[in-house]
């Protein structure tokens, strides 16, 4: 039976599940092979890690090679050095897909991340203060 109450099968205009304008559907499993763990060496990207094309990357020959996606990574990086969370929002990716896809990228060789300082190693407040203190002084 129909949305409009009619049993003949027919499709009444309007009631598919997404409209034709959406564009095609691809999940993100199928984007990273199944995948949910960014290369063998699991490595762990963090949000705000930054992510730099390398400066002697391999040849247009290998980035024939990527997916759509990986390539779109590439693009964005090449505009400027950007954090995992804007690859994402710019990729219109899921992030757990970005970091597959970047993990990917980094074992061939197209690019580089700089993870963030952990807190532990930032100066103490109080040691930062002191030093504006003495700057003031002088």
């Amino acid at each position: 039976m129909n949305e409009d109450g009619t049993g003949d099968g027919r499709a009444v205009p309007g009631s598919q599940w997404y409209d034709a304008d959406a564009g095609p559907l691809v999940r993100p499993y199928a984007m990273t092979g199944g995948r949910t763990k960014p290369g063998p060496s699991n490595v762990r990207f963090d949000l705000i890690a930054l992510v730099v094309v390398e400066d002697d990357p391999p040849g247009p020959a290998e980035e024939s090679l990527l997916g759509p996606e990986h390539r779109a990574l590439l693009t964005l990086c090449r505009a400027e050095t950007q954090s995992v969370a804007e690859l994402a929002a710019d990729a219109d990716l899921p992030v757990g897909v970005v970091r597959v896809l970047l993990g990917d990228l980094l074992e061939a060789g197209f690019v580089k991340v700089s993870r963030p300082v952990p807190p532990a190693q930032l100066p103490d407040e109080r040691i930062l203060r002191e030093v504006i203190d003495g700057l003031r002084a002088l």
